[in-house]
C-alpha cells in the first residue's frame, strides 16, 4: 500500500518495496495523489514500470557467506568449496562493496593470485566468484551491470597431468606411510591404488557399503551423482580383512586435512618428488588398462561418464605397449 500524507499544504504519495528506492510524487488534491498511488501501483504489478533499485552495501565477502551457507552446504564438494571461500575471504578483494567491484579488480586478484597458486587453482577461485555473483544478481535481488569476472581472461587451462609411480616408489611410499602415525595412510594408499576411487569417494566409503560375497564396494556418493559398484581385487579385499571394522562407519576415518599433511610428511620421508593423492587414481586407471580391459569396463570401474575425460587419466608406459607389438 501507497502512504499518502499532507505536508505544507501539499498531499504526498510514497510507493515503497523492498531492496528498492521508494518512488514519491506530490500533488495539490489528495485525489488526485490517491489516484497516482493506485495506477502506479497497478503498472508495477503487471510489469509495465520498475522501481529504482536501492544500492546494496553488502561487501563481496558478504556474499561469499552467504553462498557457503545457503549454495555450497548442498554441494557434494563442500569441503574443498568451504577451504576455497576460507582462502577469497582472506583477501583483500571481499572486504570491497560488491556493487564496486570492477573487471580491474578481478584481474588484479588473478595476477596476484597467479603469483602464489598454480593456474588450475586460480581457475577455480574465478568459477566459484563467478558462480557467486551470478546467485547475488539471479537470485538475491543484487542490481549489478555486469558479472564483472566474466568480463576478464580465464588463466589457461591446466594440462592434463602424466605423473604415474616410478620405479621402487610405491614400495618407498608404502614404507613410509607404514612408518606414519597414522595408521589409516598405508592401507588408504594401497586401497586407491587398487580401486581406482577418487579420494572423496574412498574417505566417504562405510563398511555397510562393501560386500565381501559379491567382492564389490558400493559408492553412493561420487562426483557425478551417478551410484556405481566397484569391484574388490583380491589384494584389496585382503586389506578390507586386516583393517579393524563395524558394522557401521567410515572403512577409512580420515579427514581431509589429516590425509593432507601425512601424505606430504611420507613423500618427503620417501624422497618422492611432485606425486599428489589424486595421481593414485592415475596410476590405477593406467594398471586397468594394462591389465587389458576395455575402454567401457575401466570406465564403469572409474566412474567416467565422458569417454574423453577418461583418456586424461590414462597414461600408458611406452615399454609395455612396445611389449604387445612384438
Amino acid at each position: 500500500m501507497a502512504s499518502i500524507y499532507q505536508r505544507r499544504g501539499l498531499w504526498r504519495a510514497q510507493i515503497r518495496r523492498q531492496c528498492h528506492k521508494p518512488l514519491s510524487r506530490t500533488f495539490q488534491l489528495k485525489s488526485h495523489a490517491q489516484r497516482w498511488a493506485r495506477e502506479t501501483e497497478r503498472a508495477i504489478e503487471l510489469g509495465a514500470l520498475s522501481l529504482p533499485t536501492e544500492q546494496r552495501m553488502d561487501t563481496l565477502g558478504d556474499v561469499l557467506r552467504r553462498y557457503l551457507k545457503d549454495v555450497s552446504t548442498a554441494k557434494r564438494g563442500f569441503e574443498a568449496e568451504r577451504y576455497r571461500i576460507a582462502k577469497l575471504l582472506r583477501h583483500d578483494l571481499s572486504q570491497k562493496q560488491l556493487s564496486l567491484v570492477t573487471s580491474a579488480d578481478i584481474a588484479c586478484f588473478r595476477d596476484a593470485r597467479l603469483a602464489e597458486v598454480s593456474s588450475g587453482s586460480v581457475r577455480k577461485e574465478l568459477q566459484l566468484l563467478s558462480h557467486t555473483i551470478e546467485i547475488a544478481i539471479r537470485e538475491w535481488d543484487y542490481q549489478l551491470p555486469s558479472n564483472p569476472v566474466r568480463l576478464v581472461r580465464m588463466p589457461p587451462d591446466v594440462p592434463s597431468r602424466e605423473r604415474r609411480l616410478e620405479e621402487g616408489e610405491e614400495e618407498r611410499l608404502l614404507e613410509a606411510a607404514g612408518m606414519s602415525r597414522n595408521i589409516w595412510l598405508k592401507p588408504f594408499i594401497v586401497f586407491s591404488v587398487e580401486t581406482a576411487m577418487r579420494r572423496g569417494e574412498a574417505l566417504a566409503l562405510n563398511w555397510s557399503e562393501i560386500n565381501r560375497t559379491k567382492s564389490i564396494a558400493q559408492i553412493t556418493m561420487s562426483k557425478n551423482g551417478r551410484t556405481r559398484e566397484v569391484p574388490l581385487s583380491s589384494r584389496a579385499l585382503t586389506l578390507l580383512s586386516d583393517l579393524p571394522q563395524s558394522l557401521e562407519g567410515p572403512v577409512f576415518p580420515l579427514s581431509i586435512n589429516a590425509l593432507r599433511s601425512t601424505w606430504r610428511v611420507a613423500c618427503k620421508r620417501a624422497e618422492i618428488d611432485g606425486l599428489r593423492v589424486h595421481d593414485l587414481r592415475h596410476e590405477a586407471t593406467s594398471r586397468l588398462f594394462e591389465r587389458g580391459l576395455s575402454v567401457m569396463e575401466v570406465a564403469s570401474i572409474t566412474g567416467h561418464r565422458d569417454l574423453r575425460m577418461l583418456s586424461r587419466y590414462t597414461h600408458l608406459k611406452a615399454e609395455d605397449l612396445a611389449r604387445k607389438l612384438r
